[in-house]
């Protein structure tokens, strides 16, 4: 794993959240959650889009190994990993919107540059 986050949940948990919140995020472009998971999800996803970029069979088996959708695999070396090919990481950015009303948990917006 990229980070080193417990974020409250056992480490089963923990992945199928992460796994779920990257494939979101390289299908609709962007997502809204906590600063927090907001980081770890900045890892996987930059890891996702550098695999993206390689594009060969290991490449490609890892992120289908990952990713819970077929189609956003697709869409990650077919779209968004040419879109990224000059350029050497920093592929997103997390903007802080202010506290949740409920909780006043640090909420953040991630998305694709």
């Amino acid at each position: 794993m990229a980070g080193s986050r417990k974020l409250g949940r056992t480490s089963d948990h923990r992945k199928a959240m992460l796994r779920a919140m990257v494939t979101f995020l390289l299908e609709n472009g962007k997502i809204e959650t906590t600063v927090t998971r907001a980081k770890e999800v900045r890892a996987m996803a930059e890891k996702m889009i550098t695999l993206g970029k390689a594009g060969d069979l290991h490449s490609k088996r890892q992120v289908f190994s990952y990713v819970t959708k077929e189609d956003v695999c697709k869409k990650l070396f077919d779209e968004i990993a040419p879109k990224y090919a000059d350029r050497n990481g920093g592929y997103t950015k997390i903007v802080k919107i202010g506290p949740r009303r409920g909780d006043a948990a640090e909420m953040a917006i991630i998305e694709l540059v």
